[in-house]
């Protein structure tokens, strides 16, 4: 704490004449006191002349010379000590700040509830929470305006009972009082606890402004609370707000966050302004709705309209070329966040490592990741799930140690990336000693996801009456997902019995999931019980189910080409097929037999290997061949999991034509080469 020897100002007459010895205390510490002249100041000088001259200095950034210059006309108007710690806040000087907060308390200022709301402010704003409540609690006189700041000094150190207790104390509120609550409510995941009191407001007579709305909205986004949002929506045009900025991007997202599309695009359509938030509003709903396309379609058109790409319009189309794995879309797009200056953005460079993965090159997004020099932990859990759906779990393992060597605590997402490595990777063991430190050590509470992952770990590794007891006994509800995770377990391991318990509980919980009753067919078919195969498929067809058709892609010369098993719509499917002829010829004369057991049809076999060539992944492989030169590697991605006759080929396939072929299915990456593939045929 400073020292200051002067005569307190309340005792001077205003015409007196004086000089005050302060601190150099915009110097630094070992600077001497100031040289501060005499001037002369009567009660007639204009406070507003001073205050807009104070305030034109420190908008400058000389807040030395302000305090300096005006040092007489402080004492005698002690409401000018306000615009000099408002000054502190943009020049980010917390020192200086705390230095006249010393000078305020000695000078007898402090009990001024103006300047002492902005001190509540200046500390709130530099995260000084502590030192804000203790002001808080020193303050002789408060009104609204101190409560306002302290609910946010509270909801930024996350203490939402205290916010909550000081709002049911105020006597007094204002619209800002109301909006701090709202927000504050829907930052911790309170979002009904939100609506309700936005109704209260309502109800007490409080109008909403842009902040009230804007908050509520993003409540409603939360809830995926159509309905309501609609209500919300009504209330935005009685007040006159739609054509907002604020919003009218609140609104957007609302619509798209609850599944409406439509809407959501109106709405922005709708803005007379159509500015970067909301390019960047319909690009990130379009990305939560799958339609990845219409990501890059948009992006296209906001830089054809002007607009330079910011932080969060890179990660929504980054994400989008995840999705599509359009590794040379990805590409482009990621010398544009260079030249944008972006390259430093964590978010943006996680971004990037998924995608190169996702895409197929893990190489890239190993080089994205070490060019990164600061390193979060959302960074590093996206260069762990990358190696790990790559296959290379001892790497992803190594990772999360260098992670921790860095003084990094895991989240969760760190180490549902270790658990989904473990699993496909064979490494029970491993994965279930990362199940009981993520609980046990980091004191992390384990999702469904984990559990999913654990029992994947579990089935895969053939412990099936462990992982059914696992799904029965643990604290959350069983969703679809994880009893199909154990059905395709027991389909790998031929445990009939098991799977059709299983199957009747994924068919309980969705009647209409397609892959239940392709996993029990396959089960039937490969005891060749066919009609047990022809009862299943009845059942789809009475319950109208339908099998998701497998799909795959592959980019060629910045162009998708997509193949649907058994589709002969490719323009070039007559040469594709005779060129799959003579693949299929010669990789049998090294040793290649067809699994025709993996066909759920009951027909002949000539039939069942004509209807196995023509796999969607195969018709891919082989115009990539046909198409890509040679010697570079093929990307191909599938909607489903590849199928085991598919695998085997394809080892086949990168021996003959000695070059390396990488499959993203819906579960991992394959890396083929040299007639082996990264996953060790366990998938």
């Amino acid at each position: 704490m400073l020292h200051f020897s002067f005569m307190a100002r309340f005792l001077l007459p205003r015409t007196t004449f004086y000089c005050v010895p302060v601190p150099a205390i915009f110097e630094n510490s070992k600077s001497s006191f100031s040289s501060i002249s005499f001037k002369t100041h009567s009660q007639n000088d204009s406070f507003s002349d001073t205050k807009q001259q104070i305030t034109t200095l420190c908008s400058k950034g000389h807040i030395k010379k302000a305090f300096e210059s005006f040092l007489c006309d402080i004492w005698t108007e002690p409401r000018l000590f306000s615009i000099l710690i408002q000054s502190c806040i943009p020049t980010n000087s917390v020192s200086l700040g705390k230095q006249l907060h010393s000078l305020i308390f000695t000078s007898g200022c402090s009990s001024d509830k103006f300047i002492s709301n902005h001190l509540l402010n200046f500390y709130s704003k530099f995260g000084e929470l502590n030192n804000a409540v203790k002001l808080f609690d020193r303050m002789p006189r408060r009104n609204y305006m101190s409560c306002n700041i302290m609910i946010k000094a509270y909801l930024e150190m996350g203490n939402i009972e205290n916010a909550k207790n000081l709002f049911d104390e105020m006597t007094e509120r204002n619209v800002a009082t109301w909006n701090a609550m709202v927000t504050g409510l829907v930052k911790f995941g309170l979002n009904e606890e939100a609506l309700l009191l936005f109704s209260r407001m309502n109800v007490l007579g409080f109008v909403p402004d842009e902040y009230s709305f804007g908050s509520v909205l993003r409540g409603c986004a939360h809830l995926r609370a159509l309905f309501v949002g609609e209500q919300v929506h009504a209330y935005v045009a009685k007040c006159g707000f739609e054509f907002n900025s604020v919003v009218g991007c609140s609104l957007a997202h609302m619509y798209m966050k609850a599944g409406s599309l439509c809407n959501g695009e109106r709405i922005i359509k709708w803005m007379p302004n159509c500015n970067l938030v909301a390019w960047n509003t319909l690009m990130a709903g379009k990305a939560q709705n799958r339609c990845f396309e219409g990501v890059l379609d948009h992006y296209c058109m906001m830089k054809m309209a002007g607009y330079r790409p910011d932080k969060i319009t890179f990660v929504s189309v980054i994400s989008s070329c995840s999705e599509l794995a359009t590794l040379c879309q990805g590409k482009q797009i990621h010398a544009e966040v260079i030249k944008a200056g972006a390259s430093s953005v964590v978010s943006v460079i996680s971004s990037l490592v998924s995608m190169y993965s996702k895409c197929g090159s893990l190489q890239d997004s190993i080089k994205a990741f070490l060019e990164c020099e600061e390193r979060d932990v959302v960074l590093w859990s996206s260069m762990i799930a990358a190696y790990g759906f790559h296959g290379q779990c001892e790497k992803a393992i190594k990772l999360f140690n260098d992670m921790e060597k860095e003084n990094l605590a895991g989240n969760e997402v760190t180490f549902l990336s270790l658990l989904y490595a473990c699993s496909h990777c064979g490494l029970k063991d491993k994965g279930l000693d990362f199940f009981d430190m993520m609980v046990e050590k980091y004191g992390l509470k384990a999702r469904l996801e984990h559990y999913t992952c654990v029992v994947d770990l579990l089935g895969r590794s053939g412990c099936l009456e462990e992982a059914e007891t696992m799904i029965r006994s643990m604290p959350v509800s069983a969703d679809a997902i994880i009893w199909k995770t154990l059905l395709s377990a027991c389909k790998i391991h031929k445990n009939e019995e098991m799977a059709r318990r299983v199957a009747e509980e994924v068919l309980r919980i969705d009647p209409q999931d397609p892959a239940s009753y392709v996993l029990i067919a396959g089960i039937h078919a490969s005891a060749k019980r066919w009609q047990n195969v022809s009862e299943v498929r009845r059942a789809m067809k009475d319950k109208m189910v339908k099998k998701e058709p497998g799909v795959s892609w592959v980019e060629v010369k910045n162009q998708v080409h997509q193949f649907h098993t058994g589709d002969k719509s490719h323009p070039k499917f007559v040469e594709i097929n005779q060129y799959l002829e003579e693949l299929t010829s010669e990789m049998k004369m090294q040793g290649y037999v067809p699994d025709i057991s993996s066909v759920l049809h009951d027909m002949d076999n000539e039939e069942k290997e004509y209807n196995l060539t023509h796999h969607s992944e195969k018709l891919a492989i082989a115009f990539a061949l046909m198409t890509i030169p040679k010697g570079e590697p093929i990307r191909v991605m599938k909607n489903l999991r590849v199928c085991s006759d598919c695998h085997v080929a394809i080892k086949y396939i990168s021996e003959i034509k000695n070059l390396e072929i990488i499959v993203r299915d819906s579960s991992r990456f394959h890396h083929f080469k040299n007639g082996v593939c990264s996953c060790g045929d366990y998938w």
